[in-house]
């Protein structure tokens, strides 16, 4: 390509000779300028009518910065809505947690009111430097943390004080006749019908027919049959090879493959059987083994007091 350039006032002509690549480096050369050109020129006109407020350029201006803020009130209200939904995730956490304190407390015999006294602050205001929302979500994830790491804590807590309670639950530590002396007591002594020297494997607590007799922990009935010398007997298992007896009753209110709780109605006090006279006999066995009820009794706290009932009694 060749291009001629002609000077009127100096009469003289110039020839410039362009081959392919430099005609391509030229045209790129003008592109760049012309860009540059139009920039420097539409910054300047815009910047310009937008300070002498311009009808056109004044819109144009406007639409851009109401473009602007909506992106940025959009970007704020997505961020206060999950921070919304952060806060509502928190506030069951601290609930179940709450609620899972309160049941620890009671597990462990604490008055769960005693923990809600909030204690008194105070001190010099600092103002500190403000919360980005970047430092809030922040600090709302580490209290996220903090609260999964209590909540679990809390319920393997409960579920250990639980058991725990479970296992005293199934000791035999309930007077299965409350408020009634023992007639006689474990060990060895004169049969009462024979004259002999025996071995008592219970405690008697004589009683009127139809007093109520009271399971002495939770467990599961594995025997309730009428026994030449029990009588109307019903037998508990309250697991670990742990079995309580009860004897010579009038009714019975259970039958065998009952759960039982705790202070449960089982029985009424009756004369059936090997007996003289209307009262319950007591036994308590380990792996088959007769052990003296009272040991279990005394754990409660009840039997003492019956005890020195009964010694008062006898004084008198």
């Amino acid at each position: 390509m060749q291009i001629i350039i002609t000077d009127a006032w100096m009469a003289k002509s110039r020839a410039y000779h362009l081959s392919g690549p430099r005609l391509l480096a030229a045209i790129l050369v003008l592109a760049v300028v012309v860009m540059l050109l139009s920039a420097v020129l539409y910054h300047w006109v815009f910047l310009k009518g937008a300070r002498d407020g311009w009808p056109i350029i004044g819109s144009m201006v406007r639409l851009v910065v109401k473009d602007e803020f909506a992106q940025r009130d959009r970007y704020l209200k997505e961020n206060i809505e999950l921070l919304a939904k952060r806060l509502g995730e928190m506030q069951v956490k601290m609930t179940q947690l709450e609620s899972i304190s309160e049941r620890v407390s009671g597990l462990a015999g604490l008055n769960p009111s005693d923990f809600k006294i909030k204690d008194g602050q105070g001190g010099v205001y600092i103002p500190g430097p403000n919360l980005s929302l970047q430092d809030l979500d922040s600090t709302m994830e580490s209290m996220d943390k903090v609260l999964g790491i209590r909540s679990d804590m809390f319920t393997v807590l409960e579920s250990r004080l639980f058991e725990q309670k479970i296992k005293k639950m199934m000791i035999p530590t309930q007077v299965p006749v409350p408020n009634v002396p023992i007639g006689s007591p474990f060990g060895f002594r004169i049969d009462p019908i024979t004259g002999r020297s025996a071995l008592h494997t219970g405690l008697d607590f004589p009683a009127d027919v139809g007093t109520k007799i009271l399971a002495a922990a939770g467990g599961v009935v594995v025997t309730q049959e009428f026994h030449f010398q029990y009588g109307n007997m019903i037998e508990i298992d309250h697991g670990n090879n742990l079995i309580t007896r009860y004897a010579h009753t009038s009714k019975v209110f259970v039958k065998k493959g009952d759960l039982i709780k705790r202070g449960q109605l089982i029985a009424e006090v009756g004369t059936t059987g090997r007996s003289t006279g209307p009262h319950l006999h007591f036994e308590v066995l380990v792996q088959g083994v007769p052990q003296d009820p009272e040991k279990f009794l005394k754990a409660g706290g009840e039997r003492l007091g019956a005890r020195a009932a009964a010694s008062a009694v006898m004084e008198r």
